[in-house]
């Protein structure tokens, strides 16, 4: 495909990638406002975040081996109309019952969306020329992540919109990545008649990760971690995935092909990417609730002050692509990217309310400079070292692992964030000699910092402002981790050939390895 056909088939993609993007960052400085309004909780305020991870996370591996099976257009199609479904449910939303559950849906098809974009990519799109087109990629991701906090902080604060635009203004996008797919995106359709759908192993992979990861949103918060719930809630989540296991050892079409974990190359970049989604989304998602409760920024504000990191993450993912496409070289910016993030998770460690602006937004582009160059290049080292056949498989296990990571840390962390809040508010409270109310506020609702007298708002943004550096510090051995394993990936020869020209090759292999057989 020339560079032309090729940016025209991307159009779609991009497209939808920018809708789901704008579904998670759109709602980031929306989500306190959000919370007041509908008078709900800390954890509420975590589970808003967590239940579309949670839903991404747990049916990404479907969605890539359902491409490996049928029509990846029909696919992508079929999982922004869900979007749509679930951004219309958010918007119309009156309890945070009904905002959780619209959240899964869009989770799911979400889902579809990160695990059939990089799928597309690489069956059009050889690994040696990907780099520079991943790095338009980075370019969408940058700027829905950019635009997003903009978009919903001025929703937020203009009195004739509203929250509920949030959820609404991703649904002209969705359409319009709908009708471009339609118009643009030309694939060969491969028939596959003995295709078969592993619902059980499916079913088992869903229940058991939904059942972990409900454990470590609620243990600690809603029950002890030292509990018949922690048990019951693991117990159940291991046995599911253990049968897992075995279901997928034994069918002929598994949801994960367990063999492609043989792969060196696989397993290290899946190991990287769960990682990275613990130290990238789990210490970052509380950022917009710092930037607000902490230093007493508008919605509108808090969104531009995300800019450093967003244009670092922006710069890197571009001009590294364009160095991997050129040099065919590659390991040297996984491991810089992940010393860079390593680095960048450490310095706002050291945050607190009274952090200068400047140093912060150092530390934010420092972040997102490693984030920009790792991230989308361990998907590359991964497909570039699988047959086409198993490419949907292994770019939907780095993207379920990244989204279980993501969906691990912003629970846990959330929780620790909760607890941290209520210790230092109860110690802050109890030395100004005002009551606590006994618990500190851990559970009660996000404060609105407007209404609160000038000692307790001292206070608050005290609270949040230790407890969000305490997220960093836990996240930051999860990024040195990440770096350990990078280290130990072999430097392969990127490919020059695309998925789509490979799967023929293989499947030619095959035809004339059977033909050879025949005659024998």
């Amino acid at each position: 495909m020339t560079n032309r056909q090729i940016l025209q088939a991307m159009s779609g993609l991009m497209a939808g990638m920018f809708v789901a993007i704008l579904a998670g960052t759109v709602v980031a400085n929306a989500l306190p406002t959000i919370i007041a309004d509908l008078g709900a909780s800390q954890s509420s305020y975590t589970w808003v975040v967590t239940a579309e991870l949670l839903a991404m996370t747990a049916t990404v591996p479907l969605w890539g081996k359902l491409s490996d099976l049928f029509n990846k257009k029909l696919l992508l199609q079929l999982s922004l109309g869900m979007f749509v479904v679930g951004s219309l449910l958010a918007g119309f939303s009156h309890g945070v019952e009904l905002l959780i559950f619209s959240r899964v849906v869009q989770g799911i098809g979400a889902g579809g969306l990160t695990a059939l974009a990089q799928v597309v990519m690489a069956a059009i799109i050889p690994p040696r020329r990907l780099g520079k087109y991943a790095g338009i990629f980075g370019a969408v991701f940058a700027i829905g992540t950019v635009a997003g906090p903009l978009v919903g902080g001025v929703l937020v604060d203009t009195s004739w919109l509203g929250w509920r635009w949030c959820f609404f203004i991703g649904v002209p996008f969705a359409l319009l990545a709908i009708a471009l797919l339609q118009r643009t995106l030309r694939l060969p359709t491969v028939v596959r008649r003995e295709a078969k759908i592993d619902f059980l192993g499916a079913f088992l992979i869903v229940a058991g990760v939904c059942a972990l990861l409900i454990w470590v949103t609620l243990a600690g918060n809603e029950f002890d971690w030292a509990s018949w719930q922690t048990a019951a809630l693991t117990g159940a989540g291991v046995l599911l995935l253990v049968a897992a296991v075995f279901v997928e050892a034994r069918t002929a079409e598994p949801v994960i092909p367990l063999g492609i974990f043989r792969n060196r190359t696989v397993t290290l970049t899946t190991v990287a990417s769960l990682l990275v989604g613990v130290a990238m989304f789990g210490g970052t998602v509380f950022l917009s609730q710092y930037f607000q409760v902490s230093l007493g920024k508008s919605p509108t504000v808090a969104g531009l002050m995300s800019l450093p990191m967003i244009l670092g993450l922006l710069v890197s993912s571009t001009v590294a692509g364009q160095l991997i496409s050129k040099s065919g070289v590659w390991k040297r910016y996984l491991v810089a990217g992940a010393v860079i993030m390593t680095v960048g998770l450490g310095l706002l460690s050291t945050i607190d309310a009274d952090t200068s602006f400047t140093l912060l937004s150092v530390y934010m582009a420092v972040l997102g400079i490693g984030v920009g160059m790792l991230m989308q290049n361990l998907v590359l080292a991964a497909q570039n070292d699988v047959p086409a056949s198993e490419l949907g498989a292994a770019t939907s296990v780095l993207s379920f692992f990244r989204s279980m990571g993501g969906t691990i840390g912003t629970s846990v962390l959330g929780a620790v964030l909760a607890n941290r809040v209520a210790s230092e508010m109860t110690k802050g409270l109890d030395a100004a000699g005002i009551s606590s109310g006994g618990d500190g506020g851990g559970e009660s609702s996000v404060p609105d910092m407007s209404t609160l007298p000038e000692p307790v708002r001292q206070i608050v943004e005290h609270a949040y402002g230790v407890a969000t550096a305490d997220l960093f510090l836990i996240a930051t051995p999860c990024a040195l981790l990440a770096l350990l394993t990078v280290v130990f990936i072999k430097e392969k020869p990127l490919k020059t050939t695309s998925g789509m020209e490979r799967l023929a090759e293989e499947a030619g292999a095959t035809t004339a390895t059977d033909k050879t057989a025949v005659g024998s």
